[in-house]
């Protein structure tokens, strides 16, 4: 949002220009730590430079009306930012005030030299502060210093009469301040089941009921992590023994919360707080255990419908029957509780006792209720749209679900010249991507096709299947029933080359004439008729065109060429059967010799038992 600054100040209106943008920053010198944001300041030169200011926690800063007869307005027609003071009144009604007045935000200077500290709303509401319901307008308090500097441009602004003096414009860019480093979001909710402590009670329950179908949908996508706590107190050890440690804690006092009624003995105690609030968060235990957290929602939702305070139907046979009633196993649920009169710590409030104090960044859990998203404790207003809108913030850019590109909650960059970005007319292509934070310029990936470039100007399909859309970008053309392509598919993972029978360069390819060209069909005899994408070449009558040779023969020579050469096959065909033959033949006469010389170790032969017979008939007579 930019806007100019108006500043009142000592009875004085004035209009400045400065350049407001928000960054996220992160300090813990103490348990409790101030959400706060840099405030880079471009114009004019002399306060250029990184300013800190503190988020509002409601939204709302501000004092007396300023008078809805004479609204601020800039000489630019810009939206204006009002700078105050602090102190006089609480800080909602000066930025109920201003917006009144027609500011579209509002800056609270310190009025002393001392750190930031994060602005409330007042606990204390009285009828007269209906308006709190109403305010809108973003607000931020900042250093004393910094707003004396502001406050002198805004004069020396206000005070020239030239038109072209420096008029001071600034941009508020809450979403800045929160982390978004990657594509899940993780927030805790810190609340209470007590239904009877007024405004600030009814405002959970709103929120709860308004919200619950968005964390659902969030949750149940994969999209965020959600986990609700409670806040518990301790008693401290020399009250241990008196009426009221006793009526407000269990587990021997070390888990307690105030008396509903702030009256002992009157109604609900505090240590039924206690224990519901722990079955509470039993309950999201025990759903996280079947992958079903989100039936926390639903429970908290009906069990304040079904077992209002109000109504005296706070109990645990109530809670018991709205557990039930959400197929959620009652046993699991009282066994998580454990027993609330041992004097032994109870492991799910000790943790609760835990994670309240904070840790490096993350300041100590003390205002109720408290929503923390990516371990950042939000300052905004606890409606709805408001949360949506931080945890959508919360999302690393271009991983934000659907729900946070609604037109409720951003504006599509992408509708406005496409983004600046790379876009193909005929295919509607775009490397446009809208996200929460604003858009990027991002070759995208089409049916499976990556396209490659800067996304600024140039995008370019690559990789297998790029011709499938819109050709890869190359020429393409069909006439008389045949197509050319200039993408090479499969064969090339980029690029576009014109076919055979087409020269250009890939984009525009045009047929080539060969035969006007002489570039082939150019034989004596030959008769050339050009065609799209190739040509048509003949001969005269009896002759025969050899596309090979670019040239025509007889067809008696060509029938007299092929019977030469089938018989010069037939004669190779037939030296290579007898070759093959003989090679049989000779193979078999050397295996019949050796097997004859192996069985002539082991017996006589034929012709060996007729060499040895006359021996043996000599040997006989003798």
């Amino acid at each position: 949002m930019r806007a100019t600054m108006a500043a009142r100040g000592h009875g004085r209106r004035l209009a400045a220009a400065l350049w407001l943008v928000v960054v996220a920053a992160s300090a813990a010198s103490a348990r409790f730590v101030v959400e706060k944001n840099g405030v880079k300041v471009l114009s004019p030169r002399s306060l250029r430079g990184h300013h800190e200011a503190s988020i509002d926690a409601k939204l709302a800063t501000g004092c007396d009306p300023f008078g809805a007869a004479s609204p601020f307005k800039s000489r630019s027609g810009r939206p204006v930012v009002l700078l105050v003071d602090r102190g006089g009144c609480y800080f909602a009604l000066k930025t109920w005030n201003a917006q009144e007045a027609g500011a579209a935000a509002v800056l609270v200077a310190d009025i002393v030299d001392e750190p930031l500290l994060t602005m409330d709303t007042p606990e204390e509401q009285t009828p007269d502060m209906a308006f709190l319901a109403n305010i809108t307008a973003p607000s931020a308090l900042i250093s004393k210093r910094f707003g004396d500097a502001l406050r002198l441009a805004a004069a020396d602004s206000s005070s020239s009469s030239s038109s072209s003096s420096e008029e001071v414009v600034i941009r508020l860019d809450w979403r800045e301040s929160m982390p978004n480093p990657d594509s899940r979001v993780e927030y805790e909710f810190w609340t209470n089941s007590n239904d009877e402590c007024g405004a600030r009670c009814d405002e959970q329950q709103s929120f709860v009921s308004s919200f619950r179908g968005h964390a659902q949908l969030l949750e149940k996508s994969g999209f965020a992590a959600f986990t609700p706590h409670y806040i518990t107190w301790f008693c401290p050890e020399e009250y241990l023994q008196t009426r009221q440690c006793e009526a407000q804690c269990i587990n021997k006092g070390r888990y307690c919360a105030p008396d509903p009624e702030q009256e002992i003995g009157a109604g609900y105690d505090g240590k039924d707080v206690v224990l519901e609030n722990l079955r509470q968060l039993c309950v999201h235990r025990v759903a996280s255990a079947r992958n079903v957290s989100w039936v926390w929602w639903d429970f908290v939702v009906d069990y304040r419908v079904r077992c209002s305070m109000k109504e005296e139907k706070y109990s645990r046979q109530c809670a018991r029957d709205v557990v039930s009633s959400l197929g959620l196993p009652v046993e699991m649920v009282e066994e998580c509780m454990g027993d609330p009169e041992a004097d032994a710590d109870n492991d799910v409030l000790r943790t609760e006792q835990i994670v309240q104090v904070g840790q490096g960044s993350r300041g100590d859990v003390t205002i109720l209720p408290t929503l923390v998203i990516n371990n950042v404790q939000y300052r905004g207003k606890l409606e709805s749209t408001a949360v949506l809108k931080a945890i959508c913030a919360g999302f690393k850019e271009s991983t934000e679900p659907p729900v946070c590109l609604t037109q409720d909650l951003e504006t599509d960059e992408c509708l406005n010249n496409n983004g600046g970005c790379w876009r193909d007319d005929k295919t509607n292509i775009t490397a446009c991507k809208d996200t929460y934070r604003g858009r990027i310029c991002e070759c995208p990936v089409v049916d499976g096709v990556q396209y490659q470039g800067d996304g600024y100007m140039d995008c370019k399909a690559v990789g297998p299947g790029r011709c499938a859309v819109d050709n890869g970008g190359c020429w393409k053309g069909t006439r008389d029933g045949k197509t050319f392509s200039a993408c090479a598919g499969s064969e090339s993972l980029s690029g576009c080359s014109c076919p055979a029978g087409f020269k250009g360069d890939g984009l525009h390819c045009e047929d080539i004439d060969e035969c006007g060209e002489k570039l082939a069909c150019s034989c004596p005899s030959c008769s050339c008729k050009n065609t799209w994408g190739g040509y048509d070449c003949s001969c005269g009558s009896g002759l025969l065109y050899i596309k090979v040779e670019d040239t025509c023969v007889g067809k008696s020579t060509s029938a007299m060429g092929w019977l030469a050469t089938a018989l010069v096959l037939s004669c190779l065909v037939g030296s290579g059967i007898v070759g093959f033959a003989f090679y049989k033949y000779r193979l078999r006469r050397y295996m019949d010799s050796e097997v004859m010389a192996i069985m002539s170790q082991y017996m006589p032969l034929d012709s060996q038992t007729t060499e040895n017979r006359p021996l043996r008939e000599e040997a006989v007579q003798a």
